[in-house]
C-alpha cells in the first residue's frame, strides 16, 4: 500500500519539475534517474557500514557520490554541472552493473535552472533506498501519470483490468511468463504479487515466504517482457527492480518485425499490444501464420503462436479484432477460434478514459481447455466497478469479481460448469464459424446477455418494428437549391436541424418518403456522436443512406416509447458495431436483434409523458441560451475610438519558419488557435503544445493575464480574455492578440469585440482566396464607444449579472436530462411507473432556484 507521505514525496517532486519538464513522460524518467542515483549510493553506504567497500561511486566516480553533490559548499551552478555530468557518464562507470548502465543509457538534464535542481534533488534525499513493497507501490503511482497514448497506439492499462486478468490466468510459480508489449511491466508485476500471495503462509511478514530460495530465483528469471521503446524498457527494468528482481528480463525488440525470439515460447501471456499501425502498415517478418499489416492482428497472432502446448492467454484487444471483416481478421479468428479461444469478455467503453474511449474486450486463450470444450464463453462486464466518465471514480456493485469466478469455474473445468448466470452464455465453436466470418461479438449469437433484471418481457426491436434503409444519392443527383425537389435527410439534418438540405428531383418510393413525425434511426458515423432515434419535424423529404425509417408496430408499442427506447439501447447499440477507427455502423440484422424491455401500454404512455415534461423544460432553457445576445446600448455622449487608439499591441502568432509541426509534443505548453476559443472562453481540450524550450524561444509570442485573443481565419472573430493560469501560453498563427492600454477595461473591450454586429463587419472585411483573413490593420481600425473607466466597469457588471442568470440554464438542462435518463432507466432496471418514486414537475420546480426557473421561460 503506497504511504501518504512517499506519494506527497512523489508528488512534490512532479510540481518541482512541471514549470521546466512539462511532458509527463520526462517527468517520471528524470524522477526515475535521480532515485536510481540515490539509491545507488544508500547501497554504497550500507555496504560501507558492513565492512565492505563502496562499488558504484569509487575511483574517479566518487567525486558524484551523492553526499558530494548534496554539499552546502556547493553553488547551484556547480551542482547543476557535477549532476549534469554524473547521470550523462553514468554508462561507463565499471562499477555499475548491466541492468543500472541501461538505465543511465541517453540520460540528461533537459532544463539549466539550478534553483529548479536544487529544490527537485532535496526532496529526492527524503527516499531511502530498500526492497520494501512501499517503495515499489511508489514507483508504480510514479507511472499511473503516464495516462496518455503512446506514438504506437499504447495505453496504459488500467491496474484494476490487469488485475483481473492475471486473476482469471492463474499464473503458477513454475510457469515461464511473458509480455511480448511489456510497457512499463504492469502486467508482469501484477502475475509477480499474484504468486508470491498464492504461496505466502497466514501469518507471514514477508510475502511469497512458502517460495524456496530456488524456486524463488528461477521465477524471477522466467518472467520476461519486450518492447520497442527504450524509453518503457527503462522504466520497466526499474519498476522489476523495486519490486525484488535484481536482474529483471526486460529487452528492446520489436516484436512484430524482428525474429531473434520467434522459438521462445511461454506458459502465460498476458497483454495489451498497442493497437494503432504506421501509415502504409506494419512489414512484419514472414514467420506469422496470418498474413496481416495490422499491429494488433499481428501481436493477437504471435501471442497465440507462442503458448507451450498448454499454454493459456489474456490479451485487450480494440474492437476491430472482434468484428471486422477484413481477410486477415477473419483469419485470425479463425484460428483463434480453431486452436486456443475459450472466452471473450466484453469491457465497457470507457475503460480507457480520460484518454480514449476505444471499445475493448479480452481474449482468453487456453489450449489445455480449447481440447476439453467445443464452446466459447462470453461474458459481457457492464460495470467495471468506475463510472465511465474523465475522472473515472469509483462506484459499487462492479461485475469483474463476478466476472473472474465465472471464468475460472469455466477454465477450470467447463463440462461442469452448467451456471452461466446472468452475464454470460456459452456458444459452440460450430455456431461461431457459421458464414466463414467468426464474429466474436456475443450479442450475435444471444438475443440479450444484458439487462435480464428487467421484470418486462425482453423483445427483439425487429419482432417490433420494420426497419427501411435509404437511398445511396450520389452528389450529381443533389440540386442545391430545391426547384421542386424533396429535401435529402442526412444525417446532419438529424443532428444538427439548422444544417441545410440538398434536393432530389426524380422519382422516391413509398419506403424512402418521410412526411413530418416518422420515426428515424441514424445507424452509421462516428462512434459514440451520430447513433440516435429522432421523430422528424421537418418537411416532407426522402432518406439518404445510413438512416433506417423505422416504421413501428402500433399494437404492440407506441413510437413514442420506441423512441426512447431505442436511444437507451445506444449503448448495446456500440457493442455491436462494424467499421474501422473512424466511419462505424451496425447491421440492420444486429440492430434487429437487440432487445428491450416492453412494459404495458399504461406504463409506456406513463415514462412517454414524464420524458415530455421534462423535455419541455429543456426546450424552454434552450430558446433563453440560445436568445440571450449581451448588447451595450451606446450613449451619444461617449467617443468613439479605434481599437488601435486603446492597445498597448496588436501581435500575431508565429509565422514562417518560427514554429514548424516537429515542435509540438504530447504534453507540454498549449498553443492557442481558434479552434480552441469556444463560447468566449480558450480551452486546452484538443489545444496542440510545445515545449517550455519551444515556448521560451517564442517569448514574443506568450500570453499574459488580461489580453485577449481572436481567431484571425478560419472561426474568425472568436474571442476570449486570457486568465491568469494562462499566462506564458503560445499565440497560434490563427490568432492575434489584443494587449490594452489603461484606458479600456479588458471585459469592455471584449464584450464590445464579441458583438455579432462586429463578428459581422471583421468577416464583411476579411481578404483572401482560399481561406479568408483579418489584418491587423482591419483590427486596429475596429471603431468601439469607449465611456470613462468606472462606466466600463458598471457596465461589463450588469452584463456578467445577466449571463449568471442565463448560464443557470445549462445546468438545468443537465438536471432535466439525467431526470429522462433516470425515467426510461426504471424500465430497464426493474420499476415501473407505478411502483417507483419518480421525481415530478413541481418537486423538479422546488429543487431548482427561483432566479433560474424563472430564466427557463420560452
Amino acid at each position: 500500500m503506497l504511504d501518504a507521505e512517499t506519494k506527497r514525496r512523489i508528488d512534490n517532486c512532479r510540481d518541482i519539475l512541471v514549470g521546466k519538464v512539462p511532458d509527463p513522460k520526462s517527468q517520471v524518467e528524470q524522477i526515475t534517474i535521480a532515485l536510481i542515483y540515490k539509491f545507488m549510493d544508500d547501497m554504497d553506504a550500507e555496504a560501507e557500514e558492513l565492512g565492505g567497500t563502496r562499488t558504484f561511486f569509487a575511483g574517479a566516480f566518487a567525486r558524484f557520490g551523492w553526499p558530494q553533490l548534496m554539499s552546502p559548499s556547493l553553488g547551484g551552478f556547480e551542482v547543476l554541472a557535477l549532476y549534469s555530468e554524473a547521470i550523462q557518464c553514468m554508462r561507463e562507470n565499471p562499477g555499475v552493473p548491466e541492468l543500472f548502465r541501461d538505465i543511465f543509457k541517453n540520460a540528461y538534464l533537459p532544463y539549466r535552472d539550478p534553483e529548479t535542481l536544487k529544490s527537485f534533488l532535496k526532496e529526492i534525499n527524503g527516499f531511502t533506498y530498500d526492497h520494501s513493497e512501499r517503495l515499489g507501490d511508489a514507483f508504480e503511482y510514479l507511472l499511473s501519470v503516464l495516462g496518455s497514448q503512446g506514438d504506437a497506439g499504447q495505453f496504459r492499462t488500467p491496474r484494476h483490468i490487469i488485475d483481473f486478468m492475471v486473476e482469471v490466468l492463474d499464473p503458477q510459480k513454475g510457469d515461464t511468463i511473458l509480455d511480448p508489449a511489456c510497457g512499463t511491466a504492469g502486467f508482469l508485476i501484477s502475475a509477480w504479487k499474484h504468486i508470491l500471495k498464492a504461496n505466502t503462509s497466514p501469518n507471514a511478514k514477508t510475502p511469497g515466504d512458502l517460495l524456496k530460495p530456488d524456486e524463488r530465483t528461477r521465477l524471477a528469471s522466467a518472467i520476461k517482457g519486450y518492447d520497442i521503446s527504450p524509453d518503457m524498457v527503462r522504466l520497466s527494468l526499474v519498476n522489476l527492480y523495486l519490486h525484488g528482481f535484481a536482474d529483471p528480463h526486460i529487452v528492446e525488440y520489436d516484436t512484430l518485425t524482428q525474429d531473434d525470439k520467434w522459438n521462445e515460447l511461454a506458459d502465460v501471456i498476458l497483454a495489451n499490444p498497442p493497437f494503432m499501425s504506421p501509415k502504409g502498415g506494419i512489414k512484419p517478418h514472414k514467420r506469422f501464420s496470418v498474413q496481416a499489416t495490422r499491429s494488433e492482428v499481428l501481436f493477437v497472432d504471435y501471442m497465440a503462436e507462442h503458448l507451450t502446448a498448454t499454454g493459456r492467454a489474456a490479451i485487450v484487444v480494440p474492437e476491430g479484432i472482434i468484428f471486422q471483416s477484413g481477410t486477415a481478421y477473419k483469419a485470425l479468428r479463425k484460428m483463434l477460434v480453431d486452436t486456443s479461444l475459450v472466452a471473450v469478455v466484453s469491457l465497457p467503453a470507457g475503460v480507457f478514459n480520460p484518454y480514449s474511449g476505444v471499445k475493448t474486450s479480452i481474449l482468453f486463450l487456453d489450449k489445455r481447455v480449447h481440447k476439453q470444450t467445443d464452446s466459447v464463453l462470453f461474458v459481457k462486464v457492464g460495470n467495471d466497478g468506475f463510472n465511465l466518465g474523465a475522472q473515472r471514480r469509483a462506484v459499487a456493485n462492479s461485475d469483474l469479481p463476478g466476472a473472474a469466478r465465472l471464468l475460472r469455474s469455466w477454465i477450470t473445468g467447463p463440462q461442469a460448469c452448467m451456471c452461466y448466470g446472468e452475464m454470460a452464455r456459452a456458444v459452440e465453436r460450430s455456431r461461431i464459424g457459421e458464414g466463414g466470418n467468426f464474429n466474436l461479438s456475443g450479442e450475435r449469437y444471444v438475443a440479450s446477455i444484458v439487462d435480464a433484471s428487467s421484470p418486462h418481457a425482453l423483445v427483439p426491436i425487429g419482432d417490433l418494428c420494420e426497419l427501411f434503409n435509404g437511398r445511396p444519392f450520389k452528389p450529381e443527383q443533389w440540386d442545391v437549391v430545391g426547384g421542386g425537389g424533396l429535401p435529402i435527410i442526412r444525417i446532419q439534418n438529424l443532428n444538427t436541424p439548422k444544417s441545410t438540405f440538398n434536393y432530389f428531383t426524380g422519382d422516391v418510393s413509398e419506403r424512402n418518403l418521410v412526411v413530418p413525425d416518422d420515426l428515424l434511426f441514424s445507424w452509421s458515423g462516428s462512434r459514440g456522436t451520430s447513433f440516435g432515434a429522432h421523430i422528424w419535424n421537418g418537411p416532407k423529404a426522402v432518406l439518404n443512406q445510413h438512416i433506417f425509417k423505422v416504421v413501428v408496430d402500433e399494437s404492440k408499442v407506441s413510437k413514442r416509447y420506441m423512441l426512447h427506447a431505442l436511444n437507451r439501447a445506444v449503448g448495446e447499440i456500440e457493442e455491436n458495431l462494424h467499421g474501422g477507427v473512424g466511419l462505424v455502423h451496425i447491421t440492420k440484422g444486429n440492430l434487429e436483434r437487440i432487445c428491450v424491455p416492453v412494459p404495458s401500454r399504461e406504463v409506456q404512455q406513463q415514462i412517454v409523458d414524464e420524458i415530455d415534461g421534462y423535455q419541455k423544460v429543456i426546450d424552454g432553457a434552450r430558446q433563453v441560451l440560445d436568445g440571450y445576445k449581451p448588447l451595450v446600448a451606446a450613449h451619444s455622449s461617449w467617443p468613439i475610438k479605434t481599437l488601435g487608439d486603446v492597445c498597448k499591441a496588436i501581435l500575431t502568432g508565429p509565422f514562417g519558419t518560427a514554429l514548424h509541426e516537429s515542435d509540438y509534443v504530447a504534453e507540454g505548453i498549449p498553443v492557442i488557435n481558434p479552434k480552441n476559443i469556444v463560447e468566449s472562453q480558450i480551452v486546452r481540450v484538443g489545444a496542440k503544445a510545445v515545449s517550455t524550450a519551444t515556448r521560451d524561444a517564442l517569448q514574443e509570442f506568450t500570453v499574459r493575464e488580461n489580453d485577449i485573443v481572436i481567431g484571425r481565419r478560419g472561426e474568425m472573430g472568436r474571442c476570449a480574455v486570457v486568465t491568469a493560469e494562462m499566462n506564458g501560453w503560445v499565440c497560434g498563427t490563427g490568432c492575434f492578440v489584443i494587449r490594452l492600454n489603461e484606458q479600456c477595461d479588458t471585459r469592455y473591450a471584449h464584450l464590445q469585440i464579441s458583438s455579432p454586429a462586429v463578428k459581422a463587419f471583421l468577416e464583411a472585411q476579411a481578404v483572401g482566396v482560399t481561406m479568408m483573413n483579418l489584418n491587423q490593420g482591419i483590427l486596429s481600425s475596429l471603431q468601439i464607444p469607449l465611456p470613462d473607466l468606472p462606466t466600463q466597469r458598471a457596465i461589463v457588471a450588469e452584463i456578467e449579472a445577466e449571463r449568471a442568470l442565463v448560464n443557470a440554464n445549462r445546468e438545468l438542462i443537465r438536471r432535466m436530462e439525467a431526470k429522462i435518463k433516470a425515467a426510461i432507466d426504471r424500465v430497464w432496471g426493474g420499476e415501473t411507473a407505478d411502483n417507483a418514486e419518480a421525481p415530478t414537475l413541481a418537486a423538479v420546480d422546488a429543487a431548482i432556484p427561483q432566479t433560474e426557473m424563472a430564466t427557463a421561460a420560452p
